[in-house]
């Protein structure tokens, strides 16, 4: 057997009033656990657990964020860049739809020239035939008001 096993030693010395009985050394081996100790620990754990949480949560914010700005000054250059494109492509719309340079095109590539008298004709205004409305309008502009309204037009 061991030293502890046997008992107290006469090395060590008890304080005054504590006895060496039966009941102490059974004392002195068995501990009841304290519940509020434990519910003190148990509190400590979820509040741990809770801030660590709520930590992640914040730097899962955060990376978020950050993917998102980068995604954000992205599309920012992409749009740049489509804003400076529609811009060229409207100054060339400009001069391609510029009537001088199509005539230009016209003499030089095509060869073209300004119409004789004999080549100008004066096309009638189309009516078509049976129309209700077309036929109760008159032809012409007229400040009169004795032309006769049309039915349905204000």
């Amino acid at each position: 057997m061991n030293a502890r096993a046997a008992g107290p030693t006469t090395s060590r010395s008890l304080p005054a009033g504590w006895g060496s009985s039966q009941e102490q050394q059974a004392a002195r081996f068995h501990r009841e656990r304290d519940r509020r100790r434990l519910l003190a620990m148990a509190r400590t754990l979820v509040s741990a657990a809770v801030l660590v949480v709520l930590v992640l949560g914040v730097v899962g914010l955060r990376l978020q964020q950050v993917r998102l700005s980068y995604r954000l000054d992205g599309l920012r250059t992409f749009k740049a860049g489509l804003e400076e494109s529609r811009s060229r492509l409207g100054v060339e719309r400009a001069s391609l739809a510029s009537l001088a340079r199509i005539e230009e095109k016209a003499r030089t590539e095509l060869n073209m020239g300004p119409p004789a008298s004999h080549q100008v004709q004066l096309a009638r205004e189309f009516v078509r035939v049976g129309d209700g409305l077309s036929m109760a309008a008159p032809l012409t502009a007229s400040a009169d008001r004795s032309a006769p309204a049309r039915p349905g037009v204000r």
